[in-house]
């Protein structure tokens, strides 16, 4: 899908673009905009790492205007990270299948399928530099790991809400013990992530720790 280009003058600083879209009054975000840009820095992480990503080279790549890019973000930080969180959370179907169970299936299956992806090769190029980015680190906490942590606090509420789970068992790792085997597998053994992994996460880890008295 191709995307208008807003009209601008090339020569002007980013610094005055950035300022100038600061003051402007706010006005509705176009959704084509929004996503050809959260398009545009899904390809450019793949393709080239974080060193690769700027506002410019986003811009670019989306076939808009630079003034569009700084009046939603103001920072290459923002930016990815707001893009990636909100890639998560479509990739995330809140589950209400009326068990523990089922539902920590759900997610499991989910979070495969979003390191499968597209979505898990950029954050694969995010997650390296994280240690000498401390900025972006702080943003990808708040962003893409909340709403993971997020969906599996909603699932372990609802256990202890149907008396499946005991809540002495919240905040303990208990609960990070299933991702880790995910994480694992994603970033440093390479070993398969499939269907069966996500069974065998949810039976012979996360219920068994979480559930043991």
């Amino acid at each position: 899908m191709q995307y208008r280009r807003d009209t601008e003058t090339p020569a002007r600083p980013d610094a005055d673009l950035a300022a100038e879209a600061a003051a402007r009054p706010g006005r509705r975000r176009d959704p084509a905009v929004d996503e050809a840009v959260k398009a545009a820095v899904l390809d450019l992480l793949t393709e080239r790492g974080w060193a690769g990503v700027s506002m410019d080279g986003v811009a670019a790549r989306a076939r808009v205007g630079k003034a569009s890019i700084y009046r939603r973000w103001s920072s290459r930080v923002q930016m990815v990270a707001e893009a990636i969180t909100e890639l998560n959370l479509s990739g995330i179907d809140r589950p209400d299948t009326g068990t523990l169970h089922g539902d920590l299936l759900v997610l499991y299956r989910a979070m495969i399928t979003s390191l499968q992806g597209p979505l898990g090769t950029a954050s694969r190029a995010v997650l390296g530099v994280l240690p000498h980015e401390p900025a972006l680190a702080e943003a990808f906490r708040a962003g893409p790991i909340a709403v993971w942590s997020d969906a599996f606090t909603d699932v372990f509420s609802a256990a202890v809400a149907r008396g499946e789970l005991d809540p002495a068992r919240l905040g303990t790792v208990a609960g990070e013990a299933g991702p880790a085997v995910l994480m694992t597998r994603w970033l440093v053994t390479g070993q398969p992530l499939d269907e069966q992994l996500a069974v065998d996460v949810v039976d012979l880890v996360a219920l068994p720790l979480l559930l043991s008295r």
